[in-house]
């Protein structure tokens, strides 16, 4: 396929995540609060998208608590700067099993909990986007396994079609890509479709830039797709992506550093993206050109 370059991209910034980095940084935000006013930063540096996570506020632990979200979305959707938003789905799929001549039952860690409890917050707080992790996968670390069955995503796609609600599709591999295709095709995703192609996430797609092509080349022409890379590669990604005809995503998520040895802010990630998008001839364009980009319709919540 020939590159044919993005004029006008979009930033998302993913402002917390739910790994371990809460301790790697003093500004992985942590409390509701925290996460929003990150997030609103972000918005006024140039995201017109930010993806939020919540946190336990004592431990920086990831959370699912329906109250955090509802502090986030609504401090949010306060604040004097719009903003695009979007929700992870991606928790309650955690399963973490025991030795290996022991696997069963699994061990601490697992968080396993069914489709209408791992869209609950997505229902209370209606954001525009949320995400669908399209696959399940060896994730990161030890015997931990990110699960996300056919019937699972099917149940979770077919909710959030109903809520109003875009999937943004998370595709750690190319077979996830595949099955969002299958998705689409069954009618539990819109044709539109909205995808994330997640580079570098131990054990999935590698982020060197065949792989990446090859997951550009299974997006059909139809869907919007944006990408990133976790680490040193991150702002490397972000012109990799614009150059693919792709947008972009930062964040504290997936990167701690402004630079070698210099721990970022969310703001000044995003900052960063823009400076690169813009010295590439590409013009960053806002929240409201993404919902009419993407069919998003603001609202308020229940």
């Amino acid at each position: 396929m020939p590159l044919e370059m993005n004029r006008e991209v979009f930033v998302t910034c993913a402002v917390t995540g739910s790994g371990g980095t809460q301790d790697r940084s003093p500004h992985v935000p942590r409390s509701p609060q925290q996460i929003a006013d990150s997030a609103i930063a972000a918005a006024k540096a140039g995201a017109a998208v930010v993806h939020c996570h919540v946190r336990d506020p004592e431990t920086g632990t990831p959370s699912r608590k329906l109250d955090y979200y509802r502090e986030v979305t609504d401090r949010i959707r306060s604040a004097e700067v719009d903003v695009v938003l979007n929700l992870t789905a991606g928790m309650g799929g955690d399963m973490v099993f025991g030795g290996t001549e022991n696997p069963l039952p699994t061990v601490e860690g697992t968080d396993m909990i069914g489709a209408s409890d791992r869209v609950a917050h997505v229902a209370a707080c209606l954001p525009e986007v949320c995400t669908l992790d399209c696959g399940t996968m060896n994730f990161a670390e030890a015997d931990y396994v990110m699960t996300n069955t056919p019937g699972m995503l099917q149940a979770m796609g077919r909710m959030m079609t109903d809520l109003g609600v875009k999937p943004e599709i998370e595709a750690f591999d190319t077979g996830h890509l595949w099955y969002a295709k299958q998705l689409v095709k069954d009618g539990v995703l819109e044709p539109d479709a909205l995808v994330q192609l997640c580079m570098g996430v131990p054990w999935g797609a590698p982020d060197d830039l065949n792989t990446f092509m090859a997951m550009v080349n299974n997006v059909p022409d139809e869907w919007t797709f944006s990408a990133f890379s976790l680490g040193r590669n991150q702002m490397a990604y972000v012109a990799a992506s614009v150059l693919a005809g792709g947008n972009v995503r930062v964040g504290l998520e997936d990167n701690l550093y402004l630079e070698k040895g210099v721990l970022a802010t969310n703001a000044q990630l995003v900052e960063k993206s823009v400076s690169i998008i813009e010295n590439l001839g590409a013009r960053v364009i806002g929240p409201e050109e993404v919902r009419k980009k993407l069919n998003l319709t603001k609202r308020a919540p229940k």
